[in-house]
C-alpha cells in the first residue's frame, strides 16, 4: 500500500531535505542503480534542491554534479568544484553553450515540469516539450553508456517519446515512484544505456 503524501513531506523536512521529491529519485536509484560515485551529473529543473543534495551524497569528492532550473535553489552548496549551478532557461541557446562545455554527462536527470494551468490537455503538451528538449540537451552531452531519467505528464502524446528512447536506449521504460502522489499524472521515463545518439 502507497504512503501518503503527507508522510514523504514530514520525512523530507526530518532529514532536511527541501521537497519530498528526493524519495522518487531514491527509489529509482535503489531500483536501477543510476549513478556511483566519483560520475559527472546534470540535473535539470534542479530547484528546490532536493535531487541535487541526495546525488551529491552519494557522488563524493570526485564526482560533479551540475544543476540547472530558472528559480534558485534552497540547499547550501558544497565547497569546492563539485557543484555548479546555472540559473536559466533550458531551451536558451547560452545554457546549452554552458552545457556543452561542462559535458560529457554520465547521467541526466530531469525532474522539470511546466507551470500547470489546470488544464491536462495543455499541461501534458507543456511537459512533452521539456521532456523532448531534455531528450535534445542528451544527444549533444549524455556519453555512450549513460542513464537518462525524465519526467512527463500522462494523458497527452508521451508514448512517442518513450517509444523513441527505446530506439537509442539498450532500455527504456516507465516508472512511478511510490513516493507520487496518487492523483498525479507524472510518470518518470528511464532511458538506461545510451547505444547512440537520436
Amino acid at each position: 500500500m502507497k504512503r501518503n503524501a503527507d508522510y514523504f513531506s514530514r520525512l523530507a523536512k526530518q532529514k532536511n531535505f527541501p521537497a519530498r521529491s528526493v524519495f522518487k529519485l531514491q527509489e529509482m536509484q535503489e531500483r536501477f542503480g543510476l549513478f556511483e560515485a566519483g560520475q559527472r551529473i546534470l540535473d535539470l529543473g534542479s530547484a528546490p534542491g532536493s535531487w541535487s543534495k541526495y546525488c551529491l551524497q552519494l557522488l563524493g569528492p570526485r564526482g560533479l554534479l551540475v544543476g540547472v532550473d530558472l528559480e534558485a535553489v534552497r540547499m547550501e552548496p558544497p565547497a569546492g568544484p563539485r557543484y555548479r549551478f546555472l540559473q536559466g532557461d533550458i531551451f536558451s541557446a547560452e545554457i546549452a553553450a554552458q552545457l556543452g562545455e561542462l559535458g560529457p554527462f554520465d547521467v541526466i536527470l530531469s525532474d522539470a515540469a511546466p507551470r500547470t494551468s489546470g488544464s491536462g490537455l495543455v499541461d501534458g503538451e507543456g511537459s512533452l516539450q521539456i521532456a523532448e528538449r531534455v531528450l535534445e540537451i542528451a544527444a549533444h552531452t549524455l556519453e555512450r553508456g549513460g542513464h537518462l531519467v525524465v519526467k512527463v505528464f500522462q494523458g497527452g502524446e508521451e508514448g512517442r517519446l518513450l517509444r523513441r528512447m527505446k530506439s537509442i536506449f539498450r532500455r527504456a521504460r516507465a516508472f512511478k515512484p511510490k513516493a507520487s502522489r496518487s492523483e498525479s499524472r507524472e510518470i518518470y521515463f528511464l532511458g538506461l544505456f545510451l547505444v547512440r545518439k537520436s
